[in-house]
C-alpha cells in the first residue's frame, strides 16, 4: 500500500499553523483571495454549491499543486468526505471505511491500533478542500471563457482582415487551440471551422493555409467538413504545401491527409498523384526531423493499402527508398515501413524491385532479432517472396547473410504459431542448396541445434 506522511498540522511558510477556515483564508493558505464570499466577508454558501467531486475531476490535481494535507494518504488523491481516526490521521471516507473492512486494527499511516473505530467528519478540512478547489475552478471558468470571447473575436476578425494581419490571427488562433482543448468544440459551434475551411483554396497563400490546417488537424471534424475538404482544389493546395513547407506544415499536412482518409467518402485517386507519394518518400528520408519520419511512413502505410495506388509506389522508387531507410529505424518505426515493403511485394514489379535491390536481404534479415512480432510477421513474409522467387540466388544471400540463425530463435520464441510455421518453411527453403554438412557449416550452427 502506498504510504504518506500526513502532517499533524498545515504549516504555513511563516510557522505558524491553520486552526480553522478563517485563519486559512486570513493567511492567504488557499491563494490569496478570491473566494466566493457572503455579505459579512466570509465564506459564503457558493462553494458549497459546487459539486466538490466534479470541480477535482475537472481539475489536473498534479497541475494544480494540490496541499499534501487535502491527500488521502491511502489513495493519494484529493478528499471528497475526509473523516478523522482517533489517531488523529484523516483519510476519505470510503477509503478508511474499506480498510477497516477487511480487519485492520490499525492506522495506515502510524500503525497504532486502533482503541477505537468510529471516523469523525472533518468538517472544516472539508471547507477548506471545497474553497480551494471552488476557487480553482472559478478561476479555470473565467479563463476559459476569456479565451472563448478571444478566439470569438479572431474568428469574425478573419472575416474583415487581409494578408498579414489574417495570417497573424490564424496563427494566435492556432495556439490558442493547442493550449485550451476545450475551445476545440466551440470553435466548430461558433461557425469557426467553416470559416477556416473556406479559406483553402487555389489562391490560397501558404502562409494562410499552413496556419489552417494546423488548427483543422487538431478538431473533431464532422462527415460534411471533410467532405468539403476533399476538394480537388484543396487537396492540390495540401499536396504542395507537403512539398515545399516547414517541417511542422509537413507533418500537420500528412495528418490531414490521413485523417481525411478515414472517411469512407473518400476518394482514392487524390492518392495517385506522383507529387504527394515523392513528397512523403523524401520526409520519410529526412533522418533530421523523427516525428516527420514517423508521421510519412503512417500515411504510406494508410495509403498503401489501397491496391491501386502500389503501382505507382513502386513507380516513384519507394522500395528501394525504404529498404535503404530501414537500418535508421526502430524497431517500433520499422513496422510501418516493413508493412509497406511487405504489401508491394503482393504486385510483380514490386516483388522484382525487392529482388533487384542489394539490400532487401541483409537489412531485412538484421531486422528480425530487434523488430515486434507485427515486424517479424512482414520481414518473414517478405523473405519467403523474394526467396521463393529467385530461390538459387535469393536463397543462397539470406543464408550469407545469417538469416538460418535467425530463423531458429524466431523457431525457439514465444511468438505465434503462425510466425513459427513460416520461418520453419523460410529455413527448409533455405537449406535446399546445400549437404546437410554444409548447411550447417555455412549457418555457423553446432549439431545439437541442426
Amino acid at each position: 500500500m502506498p504510504q504518506f506522511q500526513q502532517h499533524a498540522s498545515w504549516r504555513l511558510e511563516g510557522g505558524g499553523q491553520v486552526i480553522d477556515l478563517e485563519t486559512a483564508v486570513k493567511d492567504g493558505i488557499l491563494g490569496g483571495g478570491g473566494l466566493p464570499t457572503g455579505k459579512d466577508g466570509t465564506l459564503g454558501a457558493a462553494a458549497e454549491k459546487l459539486d466538490l467531486k466534479k470541480m477535482i475531476e475537472g481539475l489536473d490535481s498534479a497541475a494544480e499543486d494540490v496541499p499534501s494535507v487535502f491527500i488521502c494518504p491511502i489513495s493519494l488523491e484529493p478528499m471528497v468526505d475526509p473523516v478523522t481516526l482517533c489517531t488523529g490521521q484523516t483519510y476519505e471516507r470510503a477509503n478508511i471505511l474499506k480498510w477497516l473492512s477487511l480487519g485492520h486494527l490499525t492506522c495506515p499511516t502510524t500503525m497504532q491500533e486502533l482503541w477505537d473505530d468510529a471516523v469523525t467528519p472533518n468538517r472544516t478540512l472539508h471547507q477548506l478542500i471545497s474553497a480551494w478547489f471552488s476557487q480553482r475552478y472559478l478561476l479555470g471558468k473565467k479563463r476559459s471563457e476569456d479565451v472563448q470571447g478571444r478566439a470569438a473575436e479572431l474568428v469574425q476578425s478573419l472575416k474583415k482582415v487581409k494578408g498579414q494581419a489574417r495570417v497573424e490571427a490564424i496563427k494566435e488562433l492556432q495556439k490558442m487551440v493547442v493550449a485550451h482543448p476545450s475551445l476545440r468544440n466551440a470553435l466548430a459551434d461558433s461557425g469557426g471551422v467553416a470559416l477556416l475551411s473556406s479559406l483553402l483554396g487555389p489562391f490560397t497563400s501558404h502562409a494562410v493555409g499552413s496556419e489552417v490546417i494546423a488548427i483543422l488537424v487538431n478538431l473533431s471534424l464532422d462527415s460534411d467538413t471533410k467532405a468539403s475538404l476533399m476538394q480537388p482544389a484543396r487537396i492540390s493546395l495540401v499536396v504542395d504545401m507537403l512539398n515545399e513547407g516547414t517541417i511542422d506544415t509537413k507533418i500537420n499536412c500528412t495528418r490531414y491527409i490521413e485523417m481525411l482518409m478515414a472517411e469512407k467518402s473518400f476518394r482514392c485517386e487524390f492518392m495517385l498523384s506522383l507529387s504527394l507519394l515523392v513528397a512523403l518518400l523524401r520526409l520519410a528520408k529526412d533522418k533530421r526531423h523523427p516525428n516527420g519520419i514517423a508521421a510519412a511512413l503512417s500515411l504510406l502505410e494508410a495509403i498503401c493499402s489501397h491496391e491501386q495506388v502500389r503501382s505507382s509506389l513502386v513507380s516513384v522508387g519507394a522500395v528501394t527508398q525504404l529498404v535503404e531507410l530501414l537500418p535508421n529505424l526502430s524497431p517500433e518505426g520499422s513496422v510501418p515501413a516493413l508493412h509497406i515493403l511487405d504489401d508491394l511485394s503482393t504486385i510483380p514489379e514490386g516483388l522484382s524491385a525487392l529482388k533487384d535491390c542489394p539490400q532487401t536481404i541483409p537489412n531485412t534479415v538484421r531486422l528480425l532479432m530487434r523488430a515486434s512480432e507485427a515486424g517479424v510477421q512482414y520481414a518473414l513474409s517478405i523473405l519467403w517472396a523474394v526467396c521463393r522467387l529467385a530461390p538459387d540466388e535469393c536463397a543462397s544471400l539470406a543464408v550469407e547473410a545469417g538469416l538460418p540463425a535467425n530463423l531458429l530463435l524466431v523457431i525457439q520464441s514465444g511468438c505465434n504459431p503462425e510466425l513459427k510455421q513460416r520461418a520453419a518453411e523460410l529455413l527448409k527453403l533455405c537449406s535446399l542448396n546445400y549437404t546437410t554438412t554444409l548447411f550447417i557449416s555455412k549457418c555457423k550452427l553446432t549439431r545439437t541445434i541442426q
